[in-house]
């Protein structure tokens, strides 16, 4: 393998960090950091679950604190495996979390967030116009009869802005380029820009698809207009952050996708 020199990113853009994970220790604090960063969304999401679980318990063939418990120890998993295949994968294919990395190194994390703050507050403005819009174009399948039964803004901040973007961009987008990068280059050189798209649209699509089950449990059915509005609305989105995440680093398009629902919650 011939993966990109620390500092360099996929799409060659100026180095945000200075350091990357280059011992198995390090690779380790990394792993634990961001598994960490992620776990108070998979908490928030499993609290919001709780009230419509109370109401089909007597449904289920296990106590409701067993479902809880199982619920969150799932997506904890799944998140733990997504952040240990970013941790393995990103630095081969020139991708990187750097001002977490800079901070676990105890270098200046100001300098590294100055390179992405930007970037990730205009994608932040984009996505909440875009939810905006989108919001006055919903099926009215998807827009929900009880008000209070939405989904809280902790939930979309921490489990939206921050889990999702670790298990989607950080795990799934970097397994896809990677997989890119050994197949179309034979994990020669830094990934092509052509290859980069490819795992920055597959992410994006797979992203929109992965809300596909919460919207038809708010419709009840996945009808055309449902799936075309989540499919649409999701892989657009998708792809703002995924050009973030390979072109900045991850902390940019966590801050797009944080700022994005902060924005867009009182208009919705």
């Amino acid at each position: 393998m011939n993966p990109q020199p620390p500092g360099s990113t996929a799409h060659g853009a100026e180095p945000t960090h200075t350091s990357q994970p280059s011992s198995k220790a390090a690779r380790w604090r990394l792993a634990g950091a961001l598994w960490l960063l992620g776990l108070p969304g998979v908490v928030a999401v499993v609290w919001a679950l709780l009230p419509p679980l109370a109401a089909n318990a007597a449904m289920f063939p296990l106590p409701l604190w067993a479902i809880v418990l199982l619920s969150g120890l799932q997506t904890a998993v799944l998140l733990a495996l997504a952040v240990g295949v970013g941790v393995w994968l990103a630095p081969r294919v020139g991708l990187a979390a750097p001002a977490v990395s800079a901070w676990l190194v105890g270098q200046p994390v100001g300098p590294v967030l100055r390179a992405q703050w930007l970037p990730g507050v205009l994608g932040g403005l984009a996505g909440a116009t875009w939810l905006w819009a989108l919001s006055r174009l919903a099926p009215e399948a998807l827009k929900p009869s009880d008000p209070g039964s939405a989904m809280p803004l902790v939930v979309k901040l921490l489990y939206g802005g921050v889990t999702e973007e670790l298990l989607v961009r950080w795990g799934v987008m970097t397994l896809m380029l990677w997989l890119g990068w050994r197949l179309a280059q034979r994990g020669k050189g830094r990934p092509g820009a052509g290859v980069v798209g490819v795992a920055v649209v597959v992410s994006a699509l797979l992203f929109a698809l992965g809300h596909l089950p919460a919207a038809q449990a708010m419709a009840g059915a996945l009808t055309l207009p449902v799936v075309a509005f989540v499919l649409v609305g999701n892989v657009a989105f998708g792809l703002v952050a995924g050009w973030l995440f390979a072109r900045r680093g991850l902390e940019a398009a966590l801050i797009a996708h944080v700022l994005a629902h902060l924005l867009s919650h009182p208009l919705l």
